[in-house]
């Protein structure tokens, strides 16, 4: 595990299209859309953000980001909330994702949070077991509107 390059991008974008609901919105052909390279610099310059990549022999083969949130509730405590989690098709189910979810919980650790939380779309009952079976809890109901 390290922090992402901007050169792991495209292999990013491409493990985030590599599913079912990424492939409807994520763009993966090269050159790369400067959005995703705009994002990545935001993400990069912030020191309460940590986009991970998973590294084997070089070769990007998952991906997480890692945010380190401060809250006044819980008195006072940080959370650490990760988004886009994304383990490359051919290694799920090789233990690599526990292994990025291990790394993430001593990360949030070291930044003194409280508490690790994450949402996961509701077709993703897959995903769901597994997170359940990292001691994640469906406590909340969450919702998102476009804009």
């Amino acid at each position: 595990m390290r922090r992402a390059h901007l050169d792991d991008l495209p292999s990013i974008v491409s493990l985030l299209a590599n599913d079912a609901l990424g492939s409807t919105r994520e763009e993966s052909s090269l050159p790369l859309r400067s959005c995703y390279v705009d994002a990545f610099n935001a993400i990069d310059s912030d020191p309460n953000q940590f986009l991970a990549v998973a590294v084997d022999d070089e070769k990007v083969v998952g991906t997480l980001q890692l945010t380190f949130l401060p809250n006044i509730s819980h008195m006072g405590a940080w959370r650490a909330q990760i988004e886009a989690v994304r383990v490359h098709e051919d290694l799920r189910g090789s233990g690599l994702g526990r292994k990025l979810f291990e790394w993430a919980f001593d990360q949030a650790r070291v930044h003194g949070c409280a508490m690790v939380q994450l949402t996961c779309d509701r077709a993703r009952p897959d995903a769901h077991r597994f997170y359940e079976s990292l001691g994640f809890v469906p406590s909340h109901t969450g919702f998102k509107r476009k804009l």
